[in-house]
């Protein structure tokens, strides 16, 4: 039987958990929760468009076998608190799928778990979201994997392929992983921060206006320190995120807005924070990244989140 576990059942992690039940409903799914998160789980499940989904929930620390493949799709403020949960469940093959926003989670990972495969992936155009223990998406995006080495394809690569086209999860592979990372973190850095910022809806992006215009200004000081650091991105590639922007549910938030509406601690850092940190590295200017920056940094601090 083949086994997923899933650390992070939000709005993203709680859509891919339904996908897998639904597609592949042989498969042992495992979400590790513990404490009171465990408690509801168990009493309430989780609504997923509608339909109630009670999954297998795994304490830390409880017996289990590693699995064939880990989702990782907590916020990257908890990762170092996931990397502990996930002990137990990380085997000489398990696949260790990162969902994460950023640019760094993968390396933590490969860290912790030498034993483990950990590919670089992104999941784009997904809508999910969450509402409590209700989850709503009117698009499942895809994934997009690859080696952290471009235009490697290994046997592990191989079978994460396979795994998701049984679970009938879009997905694609990369030849260019660390460039496909980038191009994500294109994407959060404009959209993610700005419709925070405003609490704005896709919608509002979806047409020219102040909003678009801040979002790409954001976006041109990612390409400008990517390509300082050896990435190719270009500025086709805010086109190509515009597009993806326009195809999402205009009613629907991002995972960064929804944080803001509820006044919980954002990923700025893994967002403007970095897009910061490596132009100062390279002595490239970030002035509407280091303005985000710090209107998030004191947001956090208004709702007492920091």
């Amino acid at each position: 039987m083949t086994s997923v576990s899933i650390i992070g059942l939000g709005a993203i992690g709680a859509s891919y958990a339904a996908q897998i039940v639904e597609a592949a409903p042989q498969t042992q799914v495992r979400v590790i929760a513990a404490g009171e998160r465990a408690q509801r789980l168990r009493a309430d499940g989780v609504t997923v468009n509608q339909r109630r989904f009670d999954f297998e929930v795994v304490e830390p620390g409880q017996s289990s076998e590693p699995a064939d493949l880990v989702i990782v799709a907590v916020k990257h403020h908890d990762l170092a608190e996931a990397i502990e949960q996930l002990r137990g469940h990380i085997g000489e093959r398990t696949i260790i799928c990162s969902l994460l926003n950023g640019i760094t989670s993968e390396e933590e990972l490969v860290l912790a778990y030498p034993q483990a495969y950990v590919p670089l992936a992104v999941c784009i155009g997904i809508d999910a979201v969450r509402d409590g223990d209700r989850v709503q998406f009117t698009k499942l995006g895809r994934i997009e994997f690859g080696d952290a080495v471009p235009g490697r394809r290994s046997a592990e690569l191989c079978r994460l392929d396979a795994l998701l086209t049984e679970f009938a999860i879009p997905h694609v592979i990369s030849s260019d992983a660390p460039r496909m990372l980038w191009r994500k973190l294109l994407l959060n850095v404009g959209i993610n921060q700005v419709s925070a910022l405003l609490e704005a809806p896709y919608g509002l992006f979806q047409s020219g206006g102040p909003a678009r215009d801040l979002m790409v200004a954001a976006q041109q000081e990612v390409i400008a320190v990517a390509q300082a650091c050896g990435v190719n991105l270009v500025p086709a590639d805010i086109d190509q995120m515009i597009g993806i922007i326009g195809s999402l549910g205009p009613q629907s938030y991002t995972s960064m807005a929804q944080d803001a509406l509820a006044h919980r601690r954002t990923e700025v850092n893994q967002f403007a924070g970095a897009v910061v940190e490596r132009g100062q590295r390279h002595g490239i200017e970030t002035p509407v990244n280091r303005v985000l920056l710090q209107a998030f940094l004191a947001k956090h601090q208004l709702w007492g989140v920091a």
